[in-house]
């Protein structure tokens, strides 16, 4: 079991930078086993969203576990089927329901809407954190013209966007705006949903290091600033070694080695109904 997770800041708001995602997760029992493990390996960081159909089975495995609920940090997402007002605060409130919560630490807009304006969505979310239902409030997928935007309208500031971001895409120009605006990353598939595994320059530095690759992967993108990862896990094995990289740091030549696989540019969730321009 891990004692603590290193957490990364803003503005005394500390979030650990090793969550467990819950994306494209299996049958309801399997999955409630597995975050209930997660939590009692060590995992205090889940991320779930409406879209994905885990928020009862995370609100299950939270139910069953032992932790502590200041001790927890959970974010969901509001899909843009419910960027209006009036949609979002209910995708909230059945969040909430769902997770058996009365809050959560962070809210997102799950992806932006191309139909409602993103000042509508963004003043719910305000809304929603004014009205105690969220602590903290941000975005994902969301590229620098929507970050400026979103910054522009939003009473509060924003805590987070998460975005794809793993060894295989360059993501610059986001994450110079995050840094701009004092945003941090949360990179979602950070491991390129398995593609980056077997990657000769990955599998050597985890040869050297006596890690496997899903963890040097990981460790590439923690050690670079304000960066958190949420990377899902299948199995009780996966679940302990995403965690367990907090024993070593990888060298600036091997940071360098690893950068140049940006080059590749892939991009892995690429919605075509709800994808913005990529920057």
């Amino acid at each position: 079991m891990i004692n603590q997770i290193p957490h990364i800041t803003r503005k005394d708001v500390n979030m650990p930078c090793v969550g467990l995602g819950t994306m494209l997760y299996p049958e309801p029992e399997k999955a409630i086993d597995l975050i209930r493990h997660a939590l009692d390996y060590g995992y205090t960081h889940i991320d779930t969203a409406r879209k994905y159909g885990s928020e009862n089975w995370v609100g299950e495995a939270i139910k069953s576990s032992n932790i502590q609920r200041d001790k927890l940090w959970v974010t969901t997402k509001v899909t843009e089927d419910n960027a209006k007002p009036d949609d979002f605060r209910k995708s909230v409130e059945t969040s909430l329901s769902a997770l058996n919560l009365d809050y959560v630490d962070l809210l997102l807009i799950h992806w932006p809407s191309r139909s409602v304006p993103i000042i509508d969505t963004v003043c719910a979310l305000n809304d929603a954190k004014e009205e105690g239902l969220a602590l903290n409030i941000g975005i994902s997928n969301f590229t620098v013209p929507l970050i400026e935007e979103a910054v522009r309208c939003s009473r509060s500031e924003l805590f987070c966007n998460q975005i794809e971001y793993h060894a295989y895409i360059n993501q610059d120009k986001v994450l110079d705006a995050c840094d701009k605006y004092g945003i941090l990353v949360t990179c979602h598939v950070p491991l390129a949903r398995g593609k980056i595994l077997n990657n000769p320059i990955i599998n050597s530095i985890a040869q050297k290091y006596m890690k496997s690759p899903a963890q040097i992967a990981l460790k590439w993108l923690l050690q670079q600033s304000r960066i958190s990862v949420v990377p899902r896990a299948l199995s009780y094995k996966e679940i302990e070694e995403n965690i367990s990289i907090f024993d070593f740091d990888l060298s600036e030549d091997d940071m360098s080695q690893i950068s140049t696989l940006r080059s590749n540019n892939l991009r892995i969730v690429d919605p075509e109904v709800r994808r913005p321009v990529w920057d």
